[in-house]
């Protein structure tokens, strides 16, 4: 119960000025509070997580609240039956749900800036974004406000606010963690997982979050694979490179140190090709487009004046695409992964940057890169669409000194770990290193 009443006296204070709640439980984080108590009382197991305040972003079902996806439409829906499958999850491992997190509305976005909710901030500097979609879930732990959140990642959305924030967030293989109970963007992309700011907390959340659910149909159920004993197994003779070529350009320097600094600490000498990765990110842009526009085509048609306005037309272009540009895309997205995956037959894990450059300013609309000025949202998501494309497991991992690699005025950057499908373990393990070796850690933001 202190834990707890300390956690909603933080974000009652804190909040204000970062806005990553659209929702606190107060009082039912009381009364599951008083119940671990009483489960430690009387002698019971309370869980791995007992006591431990954990928040979910607003795409996720959360009984007594209405889901509202970062929307407006979503308002006058009625409130959750129940809790998100992954969230029960949680719970049943003794962790405490706290509240709701802001987000991009219906996941589309990479900054967090929401014309409904407003937007939120990042901890390190309140005048910056925090990424997206998951924004309000990497602020919330990077600030301390609660220990572990739940995001979802469709193009990059936990490893890019991750990145800019300076925690840990893993995408896990797509199937692998359930989607039951939380709101679809673009179904055969969309993935969910935890933000934590430690790789032990992160693999606890992981852990926890695994099991079979009927109602999620993309669900491909495997006996769990726990990753928090294999945390300091070390990485052995794992066989790791960097990517090269698509991920070596697109960035600033800051972002290529990042990577730089953790294949010293891996021992990752060698370079890699990844094939096709620019034209995998194409097809990913139209997919999303096309599978988001459809969900939303009702509401299109008959209230688009109450979609946020840096949503609505990309929903619209994505419900208007021709057929033959959606299958091929299809086509180039099953090309691309079929190059890939032998990839992963000599090579265990690559190493990869994880957002192009640091925190951009709030409504900052370009930013140069290689010469050239690009739009800030969409290039957010440079190297982790092609990842997230093909449902390859990936981790977005926090320096603990990014100044050291040139960060502007050291804010968060992480760096990505990409392994082959089912192979957290790899993630965690290498992230654990990083840790070890004094490369990895989640910067403390100033208070």
């Amino acid at each position: 119960m202190e834990v707890v009443e300390s956690a909603l006296a933080d974000i009652a204070v804190r909040d204000r000025t970062l806005n990553c709640f659209t929702a606190v439980t107060a009082d039912r984080a009381r009364a599951e509070a008083a119940a671990v108590d009483a489960a430690v009382a009387a002698g019971r197991d309370p869980g791995p997580l007992a006591g431990v305040p954990v928040a979910a972003k607003n795409l996720f079902d959360i009984e007594g609240l209405t889901t509202l996806a970062g929307s407006k439409i979503e308002r006058d829906k009625p409130a959750a039956a129940r809790d998100t499958f992954v969230l029960r999850r949680l719970r049943a491992a003794g962790a405490v749900p706290v509240g709701a997190l802001n987000m991009d509305e219906y996941a589309y976005g990479f900054t967090t800036e929401n014309h409904h909710h407003g937007p939120t901030r990042n901890p390190h500097d309140p005048g910056r974004i925090a990424g997206g979609s998951s924004g309000g879930s990497a602020a919330a732990v990077a600030a301390g406000l609660v220990p572990l959140s739940l995001g979802s990642d469709t193009n990059g959305s936990i490893r890019v606010p991750a990145s800019l924030c300076g925690v840990f967030g893993l995408k896990p293989t797509y199937g692998r963690l359930s989607r039951g109970g939380a709101y679809p963007f673009a179904a055969s992309f969309d993935h969910v997982g935890p933000f934590a700011r430690s790789a032990a907390d992160l693999a606890l959340a992981y852990d926890a979050a695994q099991g079979a659910d009927p109602d999620d149909p993309a669900q491909q159920w495997r006996e769990p694979a726990p990753a928090s004993p294999l945390l300091d197994s070390g990485i052995g003779a794992l066989r790791i490179a960097v990517a090269d070529g698509h991920f070596a350009r697109n960035g600033h320097g800051e972002a290529f140190a990042a990577v730089a600094a953790a294949a010293r600490a891996l021992g990752a000498t060698a370079r890699v090709e990844v094939p096709e990765a620019a034209r995998g990110r194409a097809a990913a842009f139209l997919i999303t487009m096309a599978e988001g526009g459809n969900l939303h085509l009702p509401d299109l048609r008959t209230r688009p004046d109450d979609f946020d306005p840096m949503t609505r037309d990309r929903f619209l272009a994505g419900a208007l695409l021709p057929a033959s540009w959606l299958l091929q895309a299809q086509r180039v997205r099953a090309a691309y992964r079929a190059r890939v995956l032998p990839l992963f037959e000599e090579w265990d894990l690559l190493l990869t940057p994880a957002t192009p450059y640091v925190a951009p300013r709030i409504g900052q609309d370009t930013v140069e890169v290689d010469g050239e000025a690009v739009p800030v949202r969409p290039n957010l998501g440079v190297y982790t669409q092609p990842i997230s494309c093909i449902g390859l497991p990936a981790m977005s991992v926090p320096l603990v000194d990014p100044g050291a690699a040139g960060a502007p005025g050291g804010l968060p950057i992480g760096l990505q770990l990409v392994a082959a499908p089912w192979r957290e373990d790899l993630l965690f393990r290498a992230a654990r290193a990083l840790e070890r070796a004094g490369v990895a850690g989640s910067p403390t933001p100033p208070r």
